[in-house]
């Protein structure tokens, strides 16, 4: 009788230095660790409602963009390792947030949500699209480091979108 192979356990390290050197501009440097290691440069500026000049991507930005990207490659990968037939899809992400702020002291910001609208198409049915789109929330890096539930999915369903 054969053993039940243990689960594969693997890492994923990224570290970011940072350096800011007048107003808002930010040089940053991220490094990928381990495995198929690379260093990217993703630079940030605020735009000038913040007192930045507009030079590179607001910060959040990059969040945004990071959170909707990790999904769809998750979506790409788990697709094939579930056996789903995805063609094209399309992923739009609004990230919401408020902030108060008492007279000119600084201001404190919370998440009000995250709300990741995902067309699949129409190749699978809705029940493989939905565990699909499970498999890639709990495989998406960003989404797992996130307030639990603060992030929600809407699958597209012929015209409307359905609550995950």
């Amino acid at each position: 009788m054969s053993q039940p192979k243990s689960p594969a356990r693997f890492e994923v390290i990224f570290d970011a230095e940072g350096t800011n050197r007048a107003k808002f501009r930010n040089e940053i440097t991220v490094h990928k660790r381990l495995s198929h290691p690379v260093s990217v440069s993703l630079p940030t500026d605020e735009g000038p409602g913040h007192g930045g000049d507009g030079t590179a991507p607001y910060p959040l930005a990059y969040f945004a963009s990071g959170l909707t990207a990790c999904v769809m490659t998750q979506l790409r990968a788990f697709s094939r390792r579930l056996g789903i037939p995805v063609g094209e899809f399309t992923v739009n992400t609004r990230c919401h947030w408020e902030a108060q702020q008492h007279g000119t002291g600084p201001y404190e910001s919370r998440p009000l949500g995250f709300t990741l609208d995902i067309d699949l198409g129409e190749d699978a049915s809705v029940a493989d699209r939905r565990r699909l789109i499970e498999a890639a929330a709990k495989g998406c890096f960003i989404e797992q480091a996130l307030k639990p539930g603060i992030v929600t999915h809407r699958l597209k369903v012929g015209g409307d979108w359905v609550d995950l």
